[in-house]
């Protein structure tokens, strides 16, 4: 399951999507986020899905390899879903004893399912189509006016490119150290839930010591390169606007209005 974490990594390959500026996909991010809290009805997802089909075509990084992220959330998923389907009231659909499904729960929980997904599937496309130092330029320049009010962009930024990019590596981590311990002897499978959280207790305790040691480390090359923040630092690859951003823009506005306008239809 660790090898299925798709968030954070990056996956190289030559797309219209790869080269668009990082601050459009920011904002093509934003607004299929938006959209899925805007819709209400089943034309809407069906947009939603339509939109996010076609930018996976677009970014060429095979679907079987995207979707393998969504198996880390499945607890999440079964959660969320039985909540709205077993706590939503309304027509009564199926009863037995206390337990009522009804068919808004249903509705709600093929909603939020959907909704779930999607909302993984969208951040990873970002992720996986745009590489640490691009994000953090995109979020800096990106949230440049918040400057004004004394808002820290450029260290906002560095902490979230830095939290991405420790995701692949703290994994690859954790599958280093389960291997070691099974070696071991550990069994991390069997048992019931209390004794499968206890088995985690050899495995958190070196991760939590790798993760600061790197953390440390880190914090170390920066002073020893004089790092100071963002004040007075210039960028080798400034961003800059192509035509293909601007149509991008375009789509992504053209892709908002349509799931408004189906929202008050």
């Amino acid at each position: 399951m660790l090898r299925e974490i798709t968030l954070g990594q990056y996956y190289p390959v030559d797309s219209v999507i790869h080269r668009l500026d990082p601050r459009t996909k920011l904002f093509g991010t934003l607004v299929f986020v938006i959209s899925l809290f805007v819709t209400t009805s089943v034309w809407g997802y069906m947009l939603a899905t339509v939109f996010l089909i076609f930018v996976i075509k677009m970014t060429k990084v095979p679907f079987s390899f995207m979707v393998k992220g969504l198996r880390s959330m499945l607890v999440l998923l079964l959660l969320s879903v039985s909540f709205n389907l077993f706590l939503t009231t309304g027509e009564v659909l199926v009863q037995f004893w206390i337990i009522k499904i009804t068919r808004e729960g249903v509705r709600m929980a093929g909603f939020m399912a959907i909704r779930l997904i999607y909302l993984v599937l969208g951040s990873t496309i970002m992720t996986l189509t745009t590489t640490p130092n691009a994000l953090t330029d995109g979020l800096e320049k990106g949230m440049g006016f918040l400057n004004k009010v004394r808002v820290p962009v450029h260290e906002i930024s560095m902490m979230m490119s830095i939290a991405l990019r420790f995701i692949p590596i703290l994994v690859e981590e954790t599958d280093k150290i389960m291997k070691a311990q099974m070696a071991r002897g550990a069994d991390f499978e069997s048992g019931n839930l209390i004794q499968k959280v206890k088995a985690m207790v050899p495995l958190l305790v070196p991760l939590f010591i790798s993760a600061f040691r790197r953390a440390t480390d880190l914090a170390m090359a920066m002073e020893a390169r004089c790092y100071r923040g963002g004040n007075g630092r210039t960028k080798m690859k400034p961003l800059h606007y192509a035509l293909r951003d601007r149509l991008a823009y375009g789509l992504q506005l053209g892709y908002l209005a349509g799931m408004i306008g189906l929202r008050f239809l």
